[in-house]
């Protein structure tokens, strides 16, 4: 059905149109895949284009849209396993080894883009609540309790309206979210969690990586730092077993060109291979950063991620 075909009043299509990116990050932390947010996001539109007309106060827009989009998240996570990143699921690889088989893209959290915000409160917001760790961490938790904790703590949601969205009592939801913020604590703490972007980190990165400068890469590191990279299991500790890798692999980064970017509140990368001239889409590099390091570096071996992010599958 096209929803151009419905009957809306123009101020409902406007209103419905600026629910779009909102709705798109509410339901990547739900899903924590943003390839999945994308599908429950036109899911939900589309439900709400064919009853938007007939929605009797327009100001009620907004939880109604959110119910739906609650649902369709809900039903969407099922009974799945939980998406997960490399260290979670095994223990550290040998840098000598291979990389081993791809799993299932159902089996891995995802980077999500984000663009600055004009309120620089409503940035630092956004940012955090779509780390790495903390979408992974929601991952843990059961749906219900998923969408308790996102729309009380994340969007400041009050507790009456979040127990109207999910049809429940109000002691429920405080009970839902007490058992959630209990999970949340005991998972591993993001260690860039506090920091801003450090666009000077990601200019020396690059520089390293598209001149195959392995000690310069190697340097900018953490000695603990965290290399992964979906959707093999693959995953080093520390930069000592990182520059090993790089050393023997035909994986590393020669031939190369990166382009900055900026995914879950992190400097990011978008990674291209030279091919005969033109360079063609590899991946997906988060860089997670502390005190001037590299303290986490997820590399999302998956070129389909390209189009969510705006970037072309090649270069010239």
């Amino acid at each position: 059905m096209n929803p151009t075909t419905v009957l809306v009043p123009p101020s409902l299509e406007r209103d419905l149109a600026a629910l779009r990116q909102p709705l798109f990050a509410y339901c990547y932390r739900m899903l924590g895949s943003v390839l999945e947010a994308e599908d429950a996001v036109q899911d939900t539109m589309m439900r709400a284009w064919r009853s938007a007309g007939g929605l009797a106060d327009p100001a009620g827009l907004r939880p109604w849209v959110y119910r739906i989009a609650t649902n369709v998240c809900i039903d969407a996570a099922g009974e799945r396993r939980r998406r997960a990143l490399p260290m979670d699921l095994v223990a550290a690889a040998d840098p000598h080894g291979g990389l081993g088989p791809a799993l299932p893209e159902s089996t891995w959290l995802q980077p999500f883009p984000t663009a600055p915000a004009d309120d620089p409160s409503e940035r630092a917001i956004s940012r955090e609540s779509v780390r790495l760790a903390f979408v992974a961490a929601l991952q843990h938790l059961l749906p219900r309790q998923r969408a308790v904790l996102i729309l009380r703590d994340v969007l400041c949601w009050r507790a009456a309206e979040v127990a109207d969205l999910l049809d429940t009592s109000v002691d429920a939801v405080n009970s839902m979210l007490r058992r959630a913020r209990s999970a949340l604590a005991a998972a591993p703490a993001d260690p860039g969690a506090t920091e801003p972007v450090d666009t000077g980190l990601l200019e020396r990165y690059v520089t390293a990586f598209e001149r195959f400068d392995i000690d310069g890469i190697v340097s900018l590191l953490r000695h603990d730092a965290v290399i992964d990279m979906p959707p093999v299991a693959f995953w080093l500790s520390g930069r000592e077993a990182f520059r090993r890798w790089l050393i023997e692999s035909d994986l590393g980064c020669r031939g190369k060109r990166l382009v900055p970017i900026e995914a879950n509140g992190c400097p990011a990368v978008a990674v291209y291979r030279d091919h005969g001239g033109r360079f063609e889409a590899v991946g997906i590099q988060v860089l997670e950063c502390a005190g001037g390091e590299i303290v986490a570096l997820h590399a999302f071996l998956q070129p389909e991620l390209f189009p969510v992010f705006g970037l072309p599958a090649t270069l010239g």
